[in-house]
């Protein structure tokens, strides 16, 4: 059997029956977060353009998958979503959604929805470790838009209640329908976001088109394909190996804010020297040390936008020294008081050869903070939400408050009553849609 026909045997069949008691409660984890990440980006101008999309030029098209394309994108554009390290996928903002409006179209059946989340969540992870994520990201190959196909295609493989040959050719004619990249995108309302919906949307396609009777190349990444077009040759054994052992859901790390996670570990650096009595207005310099992959990504100012101060590792670390509820701010439309570009201009970004120990596992990061009277360090292997450190329900509900305010806990109760059984996938769209539109 290829990899694909592996992977199609288990979305298909071999995850029934999965959800244990501990991976219930860390889905129940992943669903609150993710639905946090999709009501938070309500009030930023790509939420705002992706609406008016879909009301203005998707309204007279009756093509459900299109709400998919939409959900996805409005929650990925979040920047405070999940993230599989070791792969450098953010699986949840993808097959959450996408799981859920695929759902909502079907009967209800919470047992089958449950096990089409983890499928995603298999089927996106293992593909982004066959490509080696981390590696390909800085080629400019966004591993998660290359994957969200699959991973969709996965979870409507056990929505639609495929058989594993079915399957299999679901996730090929996925992997023939993604697409590796969007250049940078750094404008307000950029096409980014677009994409990675449009890079779901086909995953549900894929689905169809294998329940229709289409197949596809199952060997195409034991063939050259990837090599010849990419440059890629994957490690094809990651796709299948231990499936059904461990699901994967369970090594993805929560962010406790919202920016690029390659910022968080200096970040979380700072935190914690300022809970331990460092003061902000004695700081005359930081040094910021990085593995080499993350330098070109984050060493940056903020004049491009909302992403670039996402992804700014200056910003970040000036913010929360000096404004830390901005770290909450999705949208980040708030002007830049001068203050944090002083702070900023202090702090020196480079890397360290030694940090690349244990990495893509770990994402570590080491500050030196020098003030007027001495210097402080601190290293930074894991933050909070990694697995090393994990986050619970309180954690959860503490960001989520922050993130969207009083309908934090709303949040928690619905996804309750999804697993439960109480809620319907299409109820609970429903709340986050009145939510976005109250918020």
């Amino acid at each position: 059997m290829t990899a694909l026909e592996q992977l199609g045997a288990y979305v298909s069949h071999g995850v029934r029956g999965c959800i244990s008691e501990p991976l219930r409660a860390a889905l129940a984890l992943h669903l609150g977060d993710t639905l946090t990440a999709w009501v938070a980006t309500a009030g930023t101008a790509e939420a705002r353009t992706l609406r008016t999309f879909q009301r203005d030029t998707l309204r007279n098209v009756a093509d459900p998958t299109l709400n998919v394309m939409i959900n996805c994108a409005l929650t990925r554009l979040s920047e405070t979503d999940d993230i599989h390290l070791a792969s450098m996928i953010t699986p949840g903002a993808i097959v959450v959604p996408g799981a859920l409006t695929i759902a909502a179209t079907l009967p209800p059946n919470p047992a089958a929805l449950q096990e089409a989340i983890i499928a995603g969540y298999e089927a996106m992870i293992r593909l982004g470790l066959a490509l080696d994520g981390p590696t390909i990201l800085y080629r400019g190959i966004w591993p998660s838009l290359i994957a969200a196909p699959v991973g969709i295609a996965a979870a409507a493989v056990r929505l639609l209640d495929l058989s594993a040959s079915q399957a299999a050719h679901a996730l090929a004619i996925a992997l023939t329908l993604a697409a590796p990249g969007v250049g940078q995108h750094h404008a307000p309302t950029g096409s980014r976001w677009l994409a990675i919906g449009v890079a779901a949307r086909n995953g549900v396609l894929a689905a169809h088109a294998a329940r229709a009777g289409f197949t596809s190349d199952l060997a195409i990444l034991e063939g050259s394909f990837f090599n010849t077009v990419y440059g890629i040759k994957p490690k094809v054994p990651a796709l299948a190996e231990d499936l059904g052992v461990c699901a994967k859901l369970t090594e993805v790390s929560f962010k406790p804010w919202c920016a690029a996670r390659q910022t968080m570990a200096a970040t979380q650096a700072l935190h914690e020297l300022l809970r331990s009595g460092l003061v902000p207005g004695d700081v005359t310099a930081i040094d910021v040390s990085v593995p080499p992959p993350f330098l070109k990504m984050i060493d940056h100012g903020i004049g491009g936008g909302r992403i670039a101060r996402l992804t700014s590792q200056q910003f970040q670390l000036a913010i929360a020294a000096l404004i830390p509820d901005l770290a909450f701010d999705i949208a980040q439309a708030t002007d830049v008081p001068p203050d944090v570009l002083r702070f900023m201009d202090g702090i020196t970004v480079r890397v360290d050869e030694n940090l690349l120990d244990g990495f893509p596992l770990r994402w570590s990061a080491r500050i030196r903070v020098r003030t007027r009277q001495t210097e402080y360090e601190r290293l930074i292997a894991h933050i909070p939400g990694d697995p090393d450190r994990p986050t619970n329900k309180l954690d959860l509900i503490s960001k989520a408050r922050r993130l969207i305010g009083r309908v934090a806990e709303d949040i928690v109760d619905q996804c309750e009553g999804l697993l439960e059984g109480r809620t319907s996938p299409a109820q609970l769209i429903a709340f986050i849609e009145q939510s976005c539109a109250n918020p």
